[in-house]
C-alpha cells in the first residue's frame, strides 16, 4: 500500500509542476496538453509518467534533446515522499481521537503541506508567492480552526490569541518590508505571514519560526556566497526559509522554546 501512496503522491507532484508552470505564465492548466518548454512538442502520456519518464528520457526531450528542468522530478519525488510520510506517520502525529476530526485533521495537514510545496517552488524559482496560494491556505486554516472550535477541541480564548499573534507577526514583516522599501523583504512574505501565523497559533512557535527562518536564510546565503553562486548583497527568496522554519516550529517549537528558557534561567 505504501508504494501506491508514494506513486499517487508523485502523480500529485506532476500536477503541481503543471499548475506552477502554467499559472506563472497565465496559461490554461486544466485543458491544455503538456508540451516541451523548448520545442513545444506535445508530450505523449508514456513520456509523462512521474519520475520514470525523466529517468527513461535521461532528463532530455525526446525530440529536441533539450534538458528537462530538474525541478520536475524533484517536485514529484518530494511530493511522493510527503504522501508516504503522511500515510505512515501523519495519522499518528496529527491525530485527534474524536470523530469526525480523526480524518479531518490529517487531511488538513496534507492540504497544508501540498500548498507549502507550491509556494516553496514558485518563490524559489520565480521569486513570487502567488496570491491564490496564500488565499487558499488562509481560508483552509480558518475553516479548520472553526471546525476545532465547533467540536470543542479549541477554545475561543486560544483562537483569539492566535489572531492577536498573527497580527503581530504580519505587523513585524510589514515593518521589514516598509523600512527596506521592498528591497530586503518582499510583500508576498508579508501576506504569507497571515496563514502561517494562524497555523502556528502561539507566540512561542511564532518566535521560534521567525528566528529559525533568519538563521536558515543566513546559513544558505553564506553557503551560496562561498560556492560563488551568489554575491554579497544579492537577494534570496525568503518564503522557502519561512516555510521550512514554520514546519520545524510546528513540530518542535515548544520544545525549542523550553530549552531556550532553560538556558536563560540557568
Amino acid at each position: 500500500m505504501g508504494i501506491l501512496v508514494f506513486f499517487f503522491g508523485t502523480a500529485v507532484g506532476s500536477f503541481l509542476n503543471v499548475l506552477i508552470y502554467r499559472s506563472m505564465r497565465g496559461q490554461d492548466w486544466v485543458r491544455a496538453r503538456s508540451v516541451c518548454e523548448h520545442c513545444k512538442k506535445k508530450i505523449p502520456w508514456y513520456e509523462n509518467i512521474p519520475l520514470f519518464s525523466y529517468l527513461f528520457l535521461k532528463g532530455k526531450c525526446s525530440k529536441c534533446q533539450a534538458k528537462i528542468g530538474l525541478v520536475h522530478p524533484l517536485v514529484e519525488g518530494m511530493t511522493g515522499i510527503l504522501f508516504l510520510w503522511w500515510y505512515f506517520a501523519g495519522f499518528v502525529f496529527f491525530k485527534i481521537t474524536a470523530a469526525p476530526l480523526l480524518y479531518v485533521q490529517p487531511a488538513f495537514w496534507l492540504f497544508v503541506a501540498v500548498i507549502f510545496v507550491v509556494i516553496f517552488i514558485t518563490d524559489l524559482k520565480y521569486m513570487i508567492i502567488p496570491d491564490w496560494t496564500v488565499a487558499l491556505l488562509t481560508i483552509g486554516t480558518l475553516a479548520y480552526r472553526f471546525a476545532l472550535l465547533y467540536k470543542g477541541e479549541m477554545q475561543f480564548r486560544d483562537f483569539g490569541f492566535s489572531l492577536l499573534w498573527t497580527f503581530c507577526l504580519v505587523s513585524f514583516f510589514f515593518s521589514l518590508w516598509f523600512f527596506t522599501k521592498g528591497k530586503g523583504f518582499g510583500f508576498g512574505d508579508v501576506k504569507l505571514a497571515i496563514p502561517l501565523g494562524l497555523l502556528l497559533g502561539s507566540w512561542q512557535r511564532i518566535l521560534v519560526a521567525i528566528f529559525g527562518s533568519f538563521v536558515i536564510g543566513a546559513l544558505v546565503g553564506v553557503f551560496l556566497i562561498l560556492i560563488k553562486k551568489k554575491k554579497f548583497g544579492q537577494t534570496l527568496p525568503f518564503g522557502p526559509f519561512l516555510l521550512l522554519s514554520t514546519g520545524l516550529s510546528l513540530v518542535w517549537g515548544y520544545a525549542v522554546w523550553a530549552e531556550y528558557v532553560k538556558i536563560l534561567v540557568s
